[in-house]
This record gives C-alpha cells, sequence and structure tokens, in this order.
C-alpha cells in the first residue's frame, strides 16, 4: 500500500500496485460540474466518492488536458459529440494519473486471476447487500456505490460497484467495468455515457 496527494484540494488517496499497474485504492472524490453524491448527499461522497458522466470523467471540457476535450455527453440528449481521445488520457484524475483504458481494465484482471474471480478478490470485506462482500485480497476495497441515472435518480447503492474506462463505444455509449454483490466475476459493458459512475485513476 501507498498513498498520494491530490494537489487540487489537498486529499490523500491510498494506492495499491496490481501487477505492473499502480492504482488508488479508493475512489476519485474530485468535485466536477457534472459529478454527484449519491443521493445528492456528502455523506456518500465521504464513502464512496463521486459518481461522474463520462464527459466529466474524460475531462470533456478540457480543463486538465485536452486529451479527452469534447468526448461524451455535455449537458443532456440532444448535445452529442463525437470523440477522438489522444491518449494516455488523464481525464478527471490528478496530474499523473490517468483515466484507465479497456486494455488496462483487463491487464488487472488478468493480474489478478481473471474476469470469473475479479469480483471475490476487489471487493471490499463488508458493505456489500446481502453479504455479498469480497476477500479484497489485493486491496483494491471496491465499494458498493451505485450509479446515478440520467434522469438524475440514484440506484443500487450496497448492490453494485461501476468504473468508468476511457474507451467509448460511439458517440453516446462508453466502456465501464461492473461488480456485483453476488457475483465474483466481473462484466464489461457499453454504458449510456450520462450515467454517472465511479472513478479509480491509474498512475501515469
Amino acid at each position: 500500500m501507498g498513498e498520494m496527494t491530490d494537489t487540487r484540494h489537498g486529499q490523500n488517496k491510498k494506492t495499491v500496485t496490481i501487477g505492473t499497474h499502480t492504482f488508488m485504492a479508493e475512489k476519485l472524490n474530485f468535485e466536477t460540474e457534472n459529478s454527484y453524491c449519491y443521493n445528492d448527499s456528502a455523506e456518500y461522497c465521504a464513502k464512496y466518492g463521486r459518481l461522474y458522466t463520462w464527459a466529466a470523467a474524460m475531462d470533456s471540457a478540457g480543463i486538465w488536458s485536452t486529451n479527452g476535450k469534447g468526448c461524451g455527453y455535455r449537458h443532456d440528449w440532444t448535445d452529442r459529440t463525437n470523440c477522438s481521445p489522444t491518449y494516455p488520457l488523464r481525464g478527471v484524475c490528478p496530474e499523473g494519473w490517468l483515466l484507465p483504458s479497456g486494455t488496462e481494465l483487463h491487464a488487472l484482471f488478468a493480474a489478478v486471476g481473471g474476469k470469473s474471480t475479479v469480483g471475490k478478490v476487489l471487493k471490499s470485506t463488508s458493505g456489500w447487500y446481502d453479504d455479498g462482500n469480497g476477500t479484497d485480497a489485493y486491496a483494491f476495497s471496491a465499494l458498493p456505490a451505485g450509479y446515478r441515472n440520467y434522469d438524475g435518480s440514484y440506484h443500487d447503492e450496497g448492490k453494485y460497484a461501476l468504473f468508468w474506462s476511457s474507451g467509448a463505444l460511439d458517440n453516446t455509449r462508453a466502456y465501464g467495468m461492473r461488480l456485483y454483490y453476488g457475483k465474483e466475476l466481473v462484466f464489461v459493458y457499453d454504458i449510456v455515457n450520462a450515467i454517472g459512475l465511479s472513478v479509480r485513476c491509474l498512475k501515469d
């Protein structure tokens, strides 16, 4: 285990090296436009970190870098933009850290024994619905933050952990990973860009 400091707001974050990559061992909790606390309550941000639209996760506004500028929905269903990101991609992550690509997520899965056991070994040892906890064998400590729907409603706190990647299917859907309370495997699938998910940053 290690530690880093996000100098933008002075928060310290635990880090963990798994295979050849170092990840934050906590979800990002940096407030930016189009990021939210579950149920709009600060206590959930303190517990789980913030939930980001893909545009926010990619830093579509180009505040921190231009590598993800223009990616994702900016405000609503009618505001669609084509996306041509440049990698490696910082996104909303602190300086020196990246929003993981699909390739980097799959490298993480391989390092912990493959997709069929990712949920078991990366989930935290408490906090999951119906005793669906993991072993947290790698100190990744994935917590079930749920998600924010595009209509502003919140769902599945305690049941699911969902994380954005920097990969897109098209200009309306991007790829993310999902851990379930009752499953040991991980799912990687395309998700509507306007939904709010968690972010785990990867050291550059």
